[in-house]
């Protein structure tokens, strides 16, 4: 296993023991939708080069700074945390992305125009990840026979790790398999470097829609999801 791999997890295990766990949203709280508590900030992948290069003592640092962040209100700011729906007209469109697949084969996302996508960044070794794939995974189920479609982005990870992640929470879904970091960056502020794992939902025209920082919870995928569909004409 890389060394930043294992720094990464050393600086998550930090996190924990510095309060920074859990799903406890803004929602939660005050029943509003607008706000999220940051669950776990995982520098899952490297960013204009430095990420991996970074000592595990700096990579700490700037996960304890991003998880030390305040709340933050539903807005198209790059650092947003938790579910935020984007304006018509900040509107970003999803950028060409192809490649191969966990398990085998290759996938290109533009196969996908017409469809609404579920775009979710995650890796095996991301313990916020394996909170959030239970809902995933149900909802991959419960919209089957819709024209919506979940795709997985697998960021940083080993093969073995992250085919075994899919067979215990049953992610029948494709995922890219992005082990060098050549596929996450092309979603520049999209997804910010310092949160893990993220959430785009994307609309049939091919815009983004709306995008969750952190563990997705069923409620905040399906209000999402729900905007894509409104948001235009759907393959049938």
């Amino acid at each position: 296993m890389p060394w930043w791999i294992l720094a990464l997890r050393l600086a998550e295990t930090l996190l924990r023991a510095n309060g920074c766990r859990g799903a406890l949203t803004q929602q939660e709280q005050s029943g509003g939708r607008d706000t999220v508590v940051p669950t776990e900030h995982v520098i899952a992948r490297r960013r204009r080069g430095w990420a991996r290069s970074a000592p595990a003592g700096a990579l700490a640092v700037l996960m304890l700074a991003g998880c030390a962040a305040g709340h933050s209100a539903s807005g198209a700011s790059a650092s947003t945390v938790g579910a935020i729906l984007f304006t018509t007209r900040d509107r970003p469109r999803l950028p060409a992305v192809s490649g191969q697949l966990v398990g085998g084969g290759k996938l290109n996302l533009a196969a996908d125009r017409g469809h609404v996508v579920v775009l979710n960044f995650w890796g095996s070794w991301c313990s916020a990840c394996q909170q959030e794939a239970p809902a995933l995974s149900a909802a991959a189920r419960q919209f089957q026979k819709s024209s919506v479609r979940f795709v997985g982005i697998d960021v940083a990870d080993e093969p073995a790790s992250a085919i075994a992640f899919m067979h215990r929470y049953k992610i029948r879904y494709p995922s890219l398999n992005d082990p060098g970091d050549q596929v996450a960056p092309k979603f520049g502020d999209l997804v910010p470097v310092v949160y893990f794992p993220s959430t785009l939902v994307v609309a049939a025209s091919g815009k983004v829609v709306g995008r969750v920082i952190g563990a997705i919870t069923s409620h905040d995928l399906k209000w999402l999801i729900d905007a894509a569909l409104s948001a235009g004409s759907v393959r049938a």
